[in-house]
């Protein structure tokens, strides 16, 4: 759905960098990335690894770089190679649900996502992705649990109100849906106004 990108691009707004990386070569493709120059920053990068490859922060950024030129393929190689360096990176564990997620792979989307929930001090965004993909497989009992556990880490997590409130309504639960696509408008969810406009009236 359309507000899938927007979430995930704001979560990576936050996070974005894993920590800027101190040499000035990783510093100068940070820089180009911020401008979106997203070729320009995937070069910097390269340099910078050349001489550096296993460097996890410069990996995923060059993985970012990557994704938001939509080669996912790219992308994936270099999360996996920063994860390989980093098995607990809660970030690009995220990453990787998310670019599987953005191709329909919801069985590869999910196993990176519950990856990230099983590490101590997870943020709501893991519960939350890991409700997406279940969402998407079907497992709407699961997905709600999921869903239900980023609103509990996070109050004010709106889109994690919307999707369960759109789970509830496909399920048969109108009443509650509603109460939560509710919440998604008073948290500044967009869409949230034509899923009410549209189930809620």
């Amino acid at each position: 759905m359309r507000i899938w990108n927007w979430v995930f691009a704001a979560l990576i707004g936050i996070v974005f960098m894993l920590g800027a990386c101190s040499q000035g070569g990783s510093n100068k493709g940070d820089e180009l990335f911020n401008e979106g120059k997203y070729k320009e920053a995937i070069s910097a990068y390269n340099s910078f690894l050349a001489s550096k490859p296993k460097n996890v922060k410069a990996l995923y950024n060059r993985g970012r770089s990557y994704e938001e030129l939509g080669e996912f393929k790219n992308a994936e190689k270099d999360f996996l190679a920063a994860l390989d360096q980093d098995s607990k990176n809660i970030q690009v564990l995220l990453s990787l649900s998310n670019i599987y997620q953005k191709q329909k792979n919801h069985s590869s989307a999910l196993l990176y996502a519950d990856y990230a929930v099983e590490i101590p001090g997870a943020p709501a965004m893991a519960y939350f992705m890991k409700g997406r993909a279940l969402h998407q497989i079907g497992n709407t009992q699961e997905a709600l649990r999921e869903y239900s556990a980023a609103i509990k880490m996070d109050k004010d997590f709106g889109q994690a109100y919307y999707y369960r409130g759109m789970l509830k309504i496909a399920t048969d639960k109108k009443k509650s849906g509603c109460e939560d696509i509710s919440l998604a408008i008073r948290l500044n969810v967009a869409i949230a106004q034509e899923a009410s406009d549209k189930y809620c009236k």
